[in-house]
């Protein structure tokens, strides 16, 4: 696999990723116990921090693609596997 290749899977894990654990440790407004600002949802986060999004993010997609990568490499699961037709 070229890395050209590595990358741009790797960058679609880590978008993945990221809708996974974007609703994990977030807390409303309510819940954090602020006042709300007017005009906001009630369901909007209090305090968000995207260094720590980006970082959690990063090690889920760290794994997912090493995953991948060694299936890849070592062929746990091929395509003639998931075949159900046959």
């Amino acid at each position: 696999m070229a890395w050209q290749s590595a990358l741009a899977i790797y960058l679609l894990f880590w978008v993945l990723a990221m809708f996974l654990v974007l609703p994990f440790g977030v807390h409303t407004t309510h819940e954090a116990g602020e006042p709300p600002v007017p005009g906001q949802a009630d369901s909007a986060p209090s305090g968000f921090r995207f260094g720590r999004m980006a970082w959690r993010t990063t090690l889920v997609s760290a794994v997912l693609f090493g995953a991948f990568y060694f299936n890849y490499v070592y062929g746990w699961v091929t395509a003639d596997m998931l075949n159900f037709y046959n």
